[in-house]
This record gives C-alpha cells, sequence and structure tokens, in this order.
C-alpha cells in the first residue's frame, strides 16, 4: 500500500523502523514543476552508482524512498567504485551517481564519448589520516604528510614518534580516495611506489590494516572521515589532526580543515524535470534530502540541524 511521507521526522522514523510503502517526493521538495506528486517503485526508481563509502548512503535513500528495509533494497545497491560509476554512467549502465570527484582520466573519456553530465555538491568531506591509538603522534604537517608518502621520511621520530619505521598504506589507482590522495596532499610532489602489500582494494581493508599491522603502531593510512568516523570503523584506530586542526564534521564543514573532497551527485545532461533520476538529483540537494544525508552521518552542505 502506498503511503505518502509528510516529512523528514517521519522520513527518519521509518528509516529507523520497518517501512510501509512507496515513498511519494512533492514537486516543492524536488524543486521541479510537475502538476502531481511523484512515486518512486522498482519500476521506475534510478540505477545507483557510485564510491564505496557512498555505499550506506545509497542503501538510506533506497530504503527511504521506496519504503523497504536496507535489507530489502540491498539488491538494487551495488556500487562499483568511483572511477567504474562515472563509466557506467556515460555508458548508460548508472542513471545517478554519489561519488567522489571525477579522476582525470574520466574527463578524457568524458570528452571522447561527447558525454554531458549536471553535477552538484551534495556533502562534503574530509581525506584523513589513521594510525594506530597506540601511536604518540597525535599530529602531522601537510608538509611532514607529503614527506613520508614521497619517501623522504622514514621513521615515526622524525616527526615526534618512537623509533619505528613508518609503513605508509595506499589506496589502489581506482579509489576516490586515491585521487583525492593526489589532488589535495601531494599536488605535483609523485607519490612513493608502494609495495604491493601496502596497496589496499577496499576502504575497509584499508582502515583494518593500519589498525592490526603487525601489532605495532607503525603504519598509517588515509580514508574519507566518514568511512572512518560515522560508520564506526576507527575502532584501534586514531585520527590525525593536520596543520593543527583536528578532522571533525564541523571543521570540515567550514573548511578549516586542509584536505576537503567534495561529493557530487551526478546525473546526464539534459533530463526532463520528471524523469526519475533528475527529481531524486534535485531531492538530494533539497532540505529534506540533505536532513537525510546528515542524519546518515556524512556531513551535509545544508545546515540542517539535529535530526532524530
Amino acid at each position: 500500500m502506498k503511503r505518502l511521507v509528510a516529512s523528514i521526522l517521519c522520513i527518519l522514523f521509518l528509516l529507523s523502523l520497518a517501512a510501509c510503502g512507496e515513498r511519494s517526493v512533492l514537486p516543492e521538495e524536488t524543486g521541479a514543476s510537475q502538476a502531481e506528486q511523484f512515486v518512486f517503485t522498482r519500476d521506475n526508481f534510478p540505477r545507483l552508482n557510485g564510491s564505496t563509502a557512498m555505499v550506506p548512503l545509497g542503501q538510506a535513500i533506497a530504503s527511504v524512498l521506496l519504503g523497504e528495509t536496507r535489507e530489502e533494497v540491498a539488491d538494487l545497491i551495488q556500487f562499483s567504485r568511483t572511477t567504474q560509476s562515472y563509466r557506467e554512467l556515460m555508458n548508460g549502465q548508472a542513471d545517478l551517481l554519489i561519488s567522489g570527484a571525477p579522476p582525470e582520466g574520466i574527463y578524457e573519456e568524458k570528452e571522447a564519448l561527447g558525454f554531458e553530465w549536471e553535477i552538484s555538491t551534495f556533502a562534503v568531506d574530509g581525506l584523513v589520516f589513521i594510525v594506530n591509538a597506540d601511536n604518540p603522534v597525535d599530529s602531522l604537517t601537510t608538509r611532514q604528510i607529503q614527506d613520508i608518502y614521497s619517501g623522504k621520511i622514514t621513521n615515526w621520530s622524525q616527526v615526534g614518534g618512537n623509533d619505528v619505521e613508518i609503513v605508509p598504506f595506499q589506496r589502489n589507482e581506482e579509489a576516490g580516495s586515491q585521487t583525492a590522495m593526489k589532488k589535495l596532499v601531494m599536488g605535483d610532489i609523485p607519490l612513493m611506489e608502494a609495495p604491493k602489500e601496502y596497496v589496499s582494494g577496499a576502504m575497509g581493508d584499508l582502515v583494518e590494516v593500519v589498525a592490526s599491522y603487525n601489532d605495532s603502531a607503525a603504519a598509517i593510512g588515509y580514508t574519507v572521515y566518514y568511512y572512518a568516523h560515522d560508520m564506526k570503523m576507527a575502532e584501534g584506530l586514531k585520527l590525525l589532526a593536520v596543520d593543527g586542526v583536528q578532522p571533525s564534521a564541523e571543521t570540515i564543514r567550514s573548511r578549516d580543515y586542509p584536505f576537503i573532497n567534495d561529493s557530487y551527485v551526478v546525473i546526464a545532461a539534459g533530463l526532463a524535470e520528471d524523469a526519475p533520476a533528475k527529481i531524486l538529483y534535485n531531492w538530494l540537494i533539497s532540505e529534506e534530502g540533505q536532513k537525510l544525508i546528515a542524519h546518515e552521518g556524512y556531513v551535509s552542505i545544508l545546515e540542517v540541524g539535529d535530526t532524530p
């Protein structure tokens, strides 16, 4: 039975409990000039894709708008990571992305295909650095991080820690956090070539290995703030301050934290206002959509206050 959810309070209540039917999105919520409300169903729900860190948000969106539990919508949320998700949008295999920034190579592929997209920032995140909780180092400067990952600094004693070799883990080339690391932190400074065993394929793998590497506090790695903090993946870890600024929702939204990584919602350009992907695109950057984003632990671009 279809059921209209009239407010975000009810949406979030339904999200935390069992869902009861498809979700209707009103024209004023989406910004679209539609004469009637739009009801998302499994038949018209946009094919979502995006970054690994956005999987929980994708599940929440589908759960709320379809009125199903997270377990029931799991088959709809099979994200293929940042780089590949952009390829699938351009090849017509996805309708809407929630993702980090496209890597440089994607722009070349986009131009070659003659593809145009509509893209908006809908959340903001930070690239954060994680170490074992037993590591006495609490803060690094940008220069120190660059020197660690370019191979100039090799021992924790060089940055105020113990006399232990630094083991710097990286992500794989297809990962959004690897793109962010090169763009936000390293710039023109080449990353050192990491041994194969120091390159992590999955975000969760990197977090776990930094926490437990050789039962020592030698390792350092990077991930997005949401994954390390709000998914509670940081047990046994700590987040390092950078240039004296501790990463938090407040310092990331204000951009006081130095390594800010915007998250984007992306659709093909030129969609009709009543196209499901366009309606969902507009909803995610509306106040109601932003409340859901904040409720899920992501840093929304709008100040939407506390949610239930």
